[in-house]
């Protein structure tokens, strides 16, 4: 089943066109990235997929059904954990269930329920500022799993992290899609990242921004440190590389 299907999409805003004729699908437990260079219309395009904006032509389903808010069908995690200091971390990770309608007590409950599978046991008390940078990101994304939606968008969930966690939380997540195998969709312009984490890489051209190469990850499941030294590892990441480089002298030409 396909969880998400992008059809010959385009956006513009006004005069300036973003994505022309991007075609994408997501399988149901799927772990996807897509990768371009800055300015490509990654950001735009997980509006369209969130239905928190419209594509001018083509279409968006997630479950076969126009993405939109009001579905209830997709979970956004941002960047910036967004963590509310003056909140404990129980009460951040339950925040968006209660935004749904979701009693406190049964939102909290639900929540707690994940935090020891997060690293988190413990900490239900703790505020933000009492967490580490890796600890503040797994808050976020139980917040977002929470939610229980079919598909999961993470927007660059790491790239504010230094490197040593950075890597700590790509092996973490891994560990986490290979036991719930939820259907991801990762922005990043990590490109080790998103071999060690996707099923498949899907390279964007600049503005305006289409699919130019879908490559499918070939390492066996489950992944680990082990694999950054995997022949089939720098071999993938040398072929993104290509592909993005190749979008590059495209556009320069």
């Amino acid at each position: 089943m396909n969880s998400l299907r992008i059809e010959g999409v385009g956006k513009s805003f006004d005069q300036l066109e973003v994505l022309r004729n991007l075609e994408l699908t997501v399988e149901q437990g799927e772990f996807a990235a897509v990768i371009g260079p800055s300015g490509s219309g990654k950001s735009t395009l997980f509006n369209l997929v969130s239905g928190l904006d419209h594509p001018t032509s083509g279409q968006v389903l997630v479950e076969d059904e126009p993405a939109s808010v009001e579905s209830g069908k997709v979970a956004y995690m941002p960047q910036k954990d967004l963590l509310f200091p003056w909140r404990t971390v129980l009460d951040n990770t339950a925040l968006a269930l209660e935004a749904q309608g979701v009693r406190k007590r049964e939102a909290r409950a639900r929540a707690d329920a994940l935090f020891a599978d997060f690293g988190l046991d413990g900490f239900q008390k703790a505020y933000p500022s009492q967490l580490s940078g890796g600890m503040r990101q797994r808050a976020a994304l139980l917040r977002t799993v929470v939610l229980e939606r079919p598909v999961l968008l993470l927007d660059e969930p790491f790239g504010a992290l230094d490197s040593l966690t950075r890597t700590d939380m790509q092996l973490w997540l891994a560990d986490m899609w290979q036991r719930h195998r939820w259907t991801v969709v990762l922005v990043t312009h990590d490109i080790r990242e998103a071999v060690l984490l996707a099923d498949t890489v899907h390279v964007l051209s600049p503005r305006p921004a289409t699919v130019v190469e879908r490559i499918e990850v070939p390492l066996p499941r489950p992944r680990g440190a082990a694999d950054f030294t995997a022949p089939e590892f720098a071999a993938t990441e040398r072929r993104v590389l290509e592909a993005l480089r190749g979008t590059t002298a495209v556009k320069t030409a």
